[in-house]
């Protein structure tokens, strides 16, 4: 036989988890204008993370993103509207809490236990 080893990776800390998601947003369009209420505060966010892996916080950008796609589809049915408007679209600080509230859905999930993720179409 083999043996196997387990290695434990801590959690991480609040500034790593920042870093995680700067990282993992580093080509999304964001709101970068500090005076706008739905720019993206990496801070705000690292705090709202707590508890969860490094990968769980690198899909909240992925996440919001999703969430973006899907409410522009909704609101403009016709692609050739969603090429035009989607040029503007970006990801708000609304976007990725509501992001994060989606991952720590599904982290929560129990073993066998589904969730029906209507942003996944």
């Amino acid at each position: 036989g083999r043996f196997d080893k387990i290695i434990q990776i801590p959690l991480p800390d609040k500034e790593s988890r920042k870093s995680i998601l700067q990282i993992s947003s580093e080509d999304i369009p964001t709101i970068i204008d500090k005076n706008d209420p739905q720019c993206v505060n990496f801070d705000k966010l690292a705090e709202l993370t707590d508890g969860l892996s490094g990968a769980d916080t690198a899909a909240i950008a992925n996440t919001a993103v999703s969430l973006v796609i899907h409410e522009f589809l909704d609101k403009h049915p016709e692609v050739k509207d969603v090429e035009k408007q989607s040029i503007d679209a970006k990801v708000t600080m609304k976007s990725f809490e509501e992001a994060v509230k989606k991952v720590r859905e599904q982290k929560d999930l129990k073993m066998g236990e589904k969730l029906v993720a209507s942003y996944y179409r």
